[in-house]
């Protein structure tokens, strides 16, 4: 669409060219004889970035505009109509009343119950991108976990230490947690699981911890910076496997800052450890029940129970409260000593852990299956087994039998069982769920902004369960499921 404005003064704009504008009053019309209607507004932004402030005087545009117009006509404001070595247009979202417009302004005034002569304030702030696919490496079994590190990765940062690339690190349902490099390669294998794999996280560029069905939680040496590591260990080797629980452990937390970890097991306990192995109790090696496992799984139990030379150690403190399975747990980014965690009985625990006490309870009618925090909103962000994904407050007072669903996120077609934040925007997330879909979602929108598909053949066989997502700020949004792929998307274009 190309912008005319007609019945002003003449005006400049921020390069300094002329622009038949008048910044008190005046129209943006296109270039279609037919467009008559138009409605009064007025464009403002809460970013600091000064390159993209415009006046705030009111304008008129056509009601038929949408999200890609509206962008158009705040670039040719910012005198960025064109793309030059100097200047390229920037996509812009925009919000009405805090909540983001997803239909042209007609529809939203007939939506809302207005006229033409409504005067509407539009927030306009940088647009996140359709996330394109970039890439899929290959994996030898299922992927049940992610996660990844970079230059600027808190894993790095509160370690003090310095990586020259990303990684991504992952979990298998064959018993191998593995790191690739950002050209697909299989840069090292862990083993020593003996049962699948379903949850890894990055401790440091020296440490990786993961957990699995074998009821284990394994610290790990791996070094992918030139940093210089205290352990005489060889690298790729177990640094301790960490014991206390009595059923598969499907997920882990990290809090950088105090070296410490959370375990969620489906013995319906939370464990809490210590990052440094050094902190916590020797303890013997737990006895098994052999009926619960393939014969070749027990062989490979066996073997690791052998080693004597792995150090076991007993959990700081092991949380009990949820009467059936705990599925996630995260720490509270603002407060190292809370953490929260979901379960299939339905309910969100909020724990203290100074005194390893429950001190909130709040249920749902379904059972929770991921738990994500944006910190700077005081939102907890849970995917269900009903297939949608609720917004609550854990500011909020509530009892122990009423629902606190504070907004309800509908899209997915099935269990919601990954979440990750954006990076970079304190109201974005991404969710994985077995419909085989990644939704990027922002909490100021009716629906999710973009769906991403897997691109596997093997997913077009029915294999296309998504079981994990890490949105890393210089990687992408990486995803890894049932087709045996991890599969990276990033933004690279706007789109109408």
């Amino acid at each position: 669409m190309s912008i005319n404005f007609c019945e002003g003064f003449k005006s400049t704009r921020r390069d300094g060219r002329p622009s038949d504008i008048h910044q008190r009053n005046f129209y943006i019309v296109p270039d279609m004889s037919e467009e008559k209607s138009q409605i009064k507004i007025k464009f403002f932004t809460k970013e600091e970035d000064e390159s993209i402030q415009v006046s705030d005087a009111p304008l008129y545009v056509p009601v038929s505009l949408k999200r890609y117009g509206l962008s158009e006509v705040v670039n040719h404001l910012l005198g960025n109509d064109e793309e030059t070595d100097e200047t390229k247009p920037v996509p812009f979202d925009f919000l009405i009343d805090g909540v983001l417009l997803r239909t042209s302004l007609d529809e939203y005034l007939t939506k809302n119950g207005l006229s033409s002569e409504a005067f509407l304030n539009l927030e306009y702030t940088r647009a996140v991108l359709p996330p394109s696919f970039l890439a899929s490496f290959n994996n030898d079994d299922w992927v049940s976990s992610l996660d990844t590190i970079n230059t600027t990765s808190s894993a790095v940062t509160s370690s003090n230490m310095s990586i020259l690339q990303p990684k991504i690190l992952s979990g298998s349902y064959d018993g191998i947690v593995r790191t690739y490099n950002m050209s697909g390669a299989v840069e090292k294998q862990y083993t020593g699981h003996s049962g699948p794999i379903r949850a890894v996280k990055w401790i440091s560029p020296t440490r990786i911890v993961s957990a699995g069905n074998d009821r284990q939680v394994r610290l790990w040496k791996t070094s992918i910076g030139e940093q210089e590591d205290e352990e005489d260990i060889e690298d790729g080797k177990t640094l301790a496997i960490l014991e206390g629980h009595k059923a598969p452990v499907v997920s882990l937390a990290i809090e950088h800052n105090t070296n410490r970890i959370l375990s969620a097991g489906y013995d319906n306990a939370i464990g809490f450890w210590s990052t440094n192995y050094k902190e916590m109790t020797a303890v013997q090696p737990l006895e098994y029940d052999s009926n619960v496992i393939s014969s070749s799984s027990k062989k490979r139990r066996k073997m690791a129970l052998q080693d004597s030379t792995i150090r076991r150690r007993s959990p700081l403190a092991l949380l009990e409260g949820h009467a059936q399975p705990v599925e996630d747990v995260t720490f509270d980014a603002n407060d190292a000593t809370v953490a929260y965690s979901v379960s299939q009985d339905h309910s969100i625990k909020t724990w203290d852990l100074v005194v390893s006490r429950c001190v909130d309870t709040r249920t749902t009618g379904y059972s929770l299956l991921s738990t994500l925090q944006l910190p700077n909103l005081h939102l907890l962000v849970c995917g269900s087994s009903a297939r949608h994904i609720n917004l609550h407050d854990p500011r909020v007072s509530a009892t122990t039998t009423e629902q606190t669903s504070n907004l309800k996120l509908v899209g997915h077609t099935n269990f919601v069982v990954g979440l990750s934040a954006n990076p970079t925007n304190d109201y974005m997330f991404s969710s994985a769920s077995h419909d085989g879909t990644v939704k990027v979602w922002d909490v100021r929108a009716e629906k999710s902004l973009y769906t991403i598909t897997r691109e596997s053949k093997e997913a077009a066989k029915g294999q296309d369960k998504v079981f994990a997502v890490s949105w890393d700020k210089d990687i992408g949004i990486v995803s890894g499921g049932q087709d045996k792929k991890i599969q990276i998307n990033k933004g690279s274009g706007i789109t109408k």
